[in-house]
């Protein structure tokens, strides 16, 4: 979905004011997964968007189309309660050091946007881990340094393949090392080009933001005194050329005089331009990088910011508290004439940022912001998707990738879809980050003597005492786990080991903290459903057990392909589902027997690749796992009696 017409819809039309974040990716492979570990928790707070800065001189294109990809597709679980107790650490750029940070920052600014790009590490390299359930809405920076029109065709061809629809057209500054901008053989040579190229071969498609300076482009700026009437009023015009070129939006330089700003937004409606000005606000988060951003900048500094931070310019914690007060205060004022859109530049540093909007009111410390009981990605292609099989639920980032290619989504049954087959099992679904195989290798390495060693691992961690799984992308349980938690783990205890479950609802309330979806003003239900491995001894007496619960219906399939089922191939079970105000009824989780066939390869395949290569070769826990995975049975169980049904009876004397 293109930006202005969300912030369109939620300004215009519900009246709500609305934040956005800007990220840059740090150099090291160790900062960029703390900036992802980040970067879930801010987004899990549903900023309208996020933009992705592009490396100054080009430098790093594939890279910047990889990460913008990920963002737009990205796939996370929201817990209904978030707690606001983040972390004060300063990682940008895997430094503690912000002050260094900012130095090597100011070599490769990209106005307005700050921007630190390598190509010393491939994106999968980078990125190959969990994410929490949230898509976020993508903005891709796109310059016209060292891009013939070629490149730029191409980024802007790959991201409309991967549903983005979004870009922040820009000039951008000089590559690393050089003085001046030069405009290259067959390339733009001012982001006015640019966006005049991209509405020209692609139309409509994307939305277009430019970078607007309610001081004047710093190159305007000649001295202290800032920059000249005719200078202003010059680059004010530039400004209008731009949005009449086919620019939607506007998002601002930094600026810490909130008149200016306020001057700058009266000056654009005074000369005809009409389209939504974003300021953009960066937190103070540190004295000297402060003063150096703003002396690079040109940006002017209020006598009383600098009277306030003199005294406390040696205490860090005292510079950031100030900064948090002042970002909000500005934000105050701002919101006071009317202006509902707000865009903070992060730096990768959560804490301000999201304190602010918690002074804002905009954030809350606990809320539940779930359309769907899973969410789906941004990406354009996959907007009106609202059913999926409850086998990947914990899984989602393997789900997107299998599914991607696609050419339509599942929309209101099931049934409907005509996609002809998942893609196949590659590495990909089986990266992680190194962050979670280290969580991973600490719980889940202990050696293992007997099978009641793999019943006591699941059991833990259905008792929430591990915070992993190998079968989840995920941190810890859904909420809804913990209704049902102690009767997990008593089945796990008997060699029923459990991947996947929810509890029977009956019209729950659909903003309930536990189990609610879709918004307010409905209710939800669901059958209990449960997925577990178990061997086939354990397998027969649960049948024996359904024969005599009607309301019970099963699929049971091991590693080759042996299935035993009292449902046809084709009976597709919806076991989430809701009714809300003035909408036909929602089923968006369902159990469907083909797609339960597709899912046992990878369902299998995760005892080896994801538990058993954590230890060494030749180790007896190897064998021992080797021998559950060709042995075993996975099964997935639904009680269709979701008012007086027990799911939990069928295991009763097992």
């Amino acid at each position: 979905m293109k930006v202005i017409e969300k912030v369109r819809e939620a300004v215009d039309g519900e009246g709500r004011t609305v934040f956005s974040f800007e990220f840059f990716p740090p150099k090291t492979e160790e900062g960029v997964e703390n900036l992802f570990e980040r970067m879930d928790r801010m987004v899990s707070h549903n900023p309208t968007f996020c933009d992705i800065t592009w490396g100054a001189g080009g430098s790093t294109a594939d890279l910047t189309l990889d990460i913008a990809n990920r963002m737009q597709n990205m796939v996370c679980v929201i817990p209904p309660s978030i707690s606001l107790l983040y972390s004060i650490e300063y990682y940008c750029c895997g430094e503690n050091d912000l002050e260094l940070c900012l130095l090597e920052v100011l070599d490769l600014v990209v106005l307005p946007a700050i921007t630190i790009w390598s190509a010393d590490y491939s994106f999968s390299e980078y990125i190959s881990g969990d994410f929490k359930e949230i898509s976020v809405e993508t903005m891709m920076h796109l310059t016209c340094t060292n891009m013939p029109v070629e490149k730029i065709d191409h980024a802007l061809d790959t991201i409309k393949t991967n549903g983005i629809q979004n870009v922040l057209a820009l000039r951008g500054d000089p590559p690393h090392g050089q003085d001046k901008f030069v405009q290259v053989e067959g390339g733009f040579s001012c982001a006015l080009d640019l966006v005049k190229h991209i509405r020209a071969k692609y139309g409509n498609y994307f939305g277009i933001t430019i970078a607007g300076y309610p001081e004047a482009h710093p190159d305007m700026i000649q001295g202290e005194g800032g920059a000249t009437l005719e200078a202003y009023s010059n680059d004010l015009a530039y400004l209008k050329r731009k949005v009449d070129a086919g620019a939607d939006l506007i998002i601002t330089q930094l600026f810490y005089d909130t008149d200016i700003f306020l001057k700058f937004v009266n000056d654009c409606r005074q000369i005809g331009i009409t389209c939504p000005i974003v300021p953009g606000i960066m937190p103070i988060n540190n004295y000297k990088g402060f003063i150096r951003m703003t002396g690079f900048c040109k940006t002017r500094i209020p006598a009383e910011i600098t009277a306030a931070l003199d005294p406390i310019k040696d205490n860090e914690e005292a510079v950031k508290a100030y900064g948090i007060h002042l970002g909000t205060e500005m934000c105050k004022k701002i919101l006071a004439q009317g202006i509902k859109t707000l865009h903070l530049y992060t730096l990768n540093m959560e804490k301000s940022a999201l304190a602010i909007l918690m002074n804002l009111g905009l954030i809350e410390e606990s809320k539940v912001t779930r359309s769907l009981p899973w969410r789906r990605p941004a990406n354009v292609f996959r907007a009106k998707e609202d059913v999926r099989p409850i086998f990947w639920a914990n899984r989602p980032k393997s789900y997107i990738s299998r599914t991607v290619g696609w050419d339509q989504y599942p929309r209101g049954r099931w049934g409907d879809t005509q996609n002809p087959s998942y893609g196949a099992l590659t590495d990909y679904q089986f990266m992680r980050p190194r962050s979670r195989g280290k969580k991973l290798q600490e719980e889940w390495a202990t050696p293992l003597k007997s099978l009641e060693d793999i019943h006591e691992r699941f059991m833990k961690y259905c008792l929430g005492k591990l915070t992993s799984s190998p079968w989840s992308e995920l941190d810890g349980l859904h909420p809804e786990t913990k209704i049902i938690n102690e009767r997990l783990g008593q089945i796990n205890l008997k060699g029923f080991l459990t991947i996947n479950s929810q509890p029977a609802v009956n019209g729950e309330k659909s903003d309930s903290a536990t189990v609610g979806w879709g918004g307010p003003g409905g209710y939800v239900y669901q059958k209990a459903y449960l997925e577990f491995f178990c061997s086939i001894e354990k397998l027969n007496k649960l049948v024996e057990k359904c024969k005599t619960l009607a309301s019970l219906t099963y699929i049971a399939v091991n590693k080759e392909g042996h299935c035993i089922s009292n449902v046809g191939p084709n009976a597709v079970n919806a076991v989430t589902w809701g009714v809300f105000p003035a909408k036909e009824i929602i089923q968006p989780t369902v159990v469907d027997p083909a797609s339960f066939i597709v899912w046992k390869d990878e369902a299998f395949e995760i005892w080896m690749r994801g538990w058993a290569n954590l230890f060494p070769v030749g180790d007896p826990s190897r064998a021992l796992l080797e021998q559950v995975q060709k042995s075993y049975y996975l099964v997935s169980l639904v009680d269709n009696d979701y008012i007086y049904g027990d799911l939990f009876a069928a295991f009763r004397d097992i």
